[in-house]
């Protein structure tokens, strides 16, 4: 005779819910607020785009540290932006140069490793400015983009968590009904 304490199997969990969704909520479940969560979202999102290449993720875990974020969340973030990241790389360059009137430097990523790596000293000289250009871009453009995302991915939230915790009433509604507690 079947245990009548287990539920019946649903319908087999797509990639999507397993992966992103599951993990999304089972944080909402842990006491961490949809505002939070959006927080997380925004800022790992805005940092993902900070125009040094391997820096995003130590900067992401330091300002998660600090504002006290979930750090698996801003992690995730951060690497599913890495395409974004790729791309505002090559633009932060081209507007810095825009923005301070510099020379417009041609980039060849693979001798701009080379030459980090062998040469570090040369290579600050040569492209310190350019990127520190870059990053003055990123620093305006930021805070627009983070809160962009917040004010986008809160409502998404709030009905996510308000569907979870209907779930959730429904089935300790229907727990009670069932097995009525003496």
């Amino acid at each position: 005779m079947p245990d009548p304490n287990l539920a019946p199997a649903g319908p087999a969990r797509t990639y999507w819910q397993r992966r992103v969704l599951d993990p999304v909520l089972a944080q909402l479940t842990q006491g961490t607020t949809p505002e939070k969560i959006a927080l997380t979202v925004a800022v790992g999102s805005a940092i993902a785009m900070f125009p040094l290449l391997g820096t995003t993720t130590v900067i992401c875990l330091v300002i998660g540290i600090v504002l006290k974020l979930n750090q698996p969340i801003i992690q995730a973030v951060n690497y599913l932006c890495t395409p974004l990241h790729l791309t505002f790389i090559v633009y932060s360059l081209r507007w810095g140069e825009r923005l301070f009137g510099a020379k417009h430097s041609r980039l060849e990523f693979r001798a701009m490793h080379e030459m980090l790596r062998e040469h570090p000293v040369q290579f600050v000289h040569d492209f310190g400015i350019i990127l520190l250009h870059a990053c003055f871009v990123w620093v305006i453009l930021a805070p627009f983009w983070g809160f962009a995302v917040y004010y986008v991915s809160l409502p998404i939230l709030r009905e996510a968590n308000r569907v979870r915790v209907a779930a959730a009433a429904k089935v300790a509604a229907e727990r009670t009904k069932d097995h009525p507690v003496p």
